[in-house]
């Protein structure tokens, strides 16, 4: 069935309806009609199966058959992701809502080819964050991340936020295994994190000051592998890693 995304705050688990660009696509794209089911859901878990009752030109009108809760993963990632060139951070964040991230937030490093003023930046992170929704979409993720609007890595540190375990990768000789960072959290906490920032930096790697600056605020450098990966490689790496280690 297709899938269709309700914000938290429009949500009527009693009297579902569609409305906007989501009634727009259900109703003119997808040609949907009354007695066609759909399944709606609301990114902090919720979904609900639903029959089409009535269309119009305002909104969809479904008569719900069933609601359902899915849990949240078990350990809340955060994607610190450096902007990189081209188009290649629509891939990063299709592909971290398919591996499980809880939240993305676009860093503008020293080496960020992009340079966002604000209003580029906050059409940016809309574009982000619509790619996100349709990528839970795809890949019947209930819990949407939300992607946060481009920062410098020290108006991210200077955000209240806290983390069990805070990673950034790097090329750096001094860098760690994580299978060898995780196992010692494990030893001091006698559990695995249940919150980890990940931080991935731009082609080149993120700067020396900016490398001090994460250390500084508790980030432990990582090692990749012997082999230097693409920004997009690296970012999917990361997650993916994480994923078989602490989200199941």
């Amino acid at each position: 069935m297709h899938r269709f995304y309700v914000a938290p705050e429009n949500w009527q688990s009693g009297s579902p309806v569609l409305t906007g660009g989501e009634a727009h696509h259900c109703r003119n794209v997808l040609r949907l009609e009354s007695g066609d089911k759909i399944v709606l859901f609301d990114g902090r878990g919720r979904e609900l199966t639903a029959e089409i009752t009535a269309t119009d030109a305002a909104q969809i009108q479904l008569r719900k058959l069933h609601e359902a809760k899915t849990p949240p993963l078990r350990c809340q990632i955060t994607l610190g992701q450096a902007i990189p060139k081209g188009k290649n951070m629509d891939l990063i964040v299709q592909k971290a809502v398919e591996i499980g991230a809880a939240e993305i937030a676009p860093i503008v490093s020293d080496r960020t080819v992009v340079r966002l003023d604000v209003d580029s930046a906050d059409s940016k992170q809309a574009r982000w964050q619509t790619v996100a929704i349709e990528a839970a979409k795809q890949c019947g993720q209930n819990w949407l991340p939300r992607v946060r609007t481009p920062n410098t890595l020290a108006q991210f540190f200077q955000q209240p936020r806290r983390f069990d375990l805070q990673l950034i990768g790097s090329l750096q000789s001094d860098a760690t295994h994580l299978k060898k960072i995780l196992a010692e959290y494990s030893a001091e906490h006698g559990d695995r994190p249940k919150s980890v920032l990940m931080l991935v930096g731009p082609e080149g790697d993120f700067t020396p000051a900016e490398l001090s600056l994460a250390r500084s605020h508790g980030c432990r450098p990582i090692t990749l592998g012997p082999i230097i990966l693409r920004v997009e490689t690296a970012s999917i790496y990361c997650l993916s890693v994480l994923s078989y280690e602490l989200l199941v």
